[in-house]
């Protein structure tokens, strides 16, 4: 049990690293002068979810839910 206590601290470590990572990368969510003009319908309005943006929210959600799982099972002292 031991051995699998720090393999699950190893991966909430790098998940931890990872995570604040792709936060950082991530362009911020404020509207500018380009909502006012319509320029959400373009083709890059259209298609943010196939782009590098939208790989980084998808990636961000999947890491986040991890931290959580992680966190919630390191915490329970099912280990102890």
């Amino acid at each position: 049990m031991e051995i699998l206590k720090i393999v699950l601290t190893i991966l909430f470590v790098i998940d931890c690293i990872v995570l604040s990572a792709i936060i950082l990368l991530q362009e911020g969510k404020s509207a500018g002068l380009g909502t006012i003009s319509g320029a959400a319908d373009t083709y890059w309005g259209q298609n943010k979810g196939r782009s590098m943006e939208g790989t980084l929210v998808k990636s961000t959600k999947f890491l986040a839910i991890l931290f959580l799982v992680l966190a919630a099972v390191l915490t329970l002292g099912v280990f102890n």
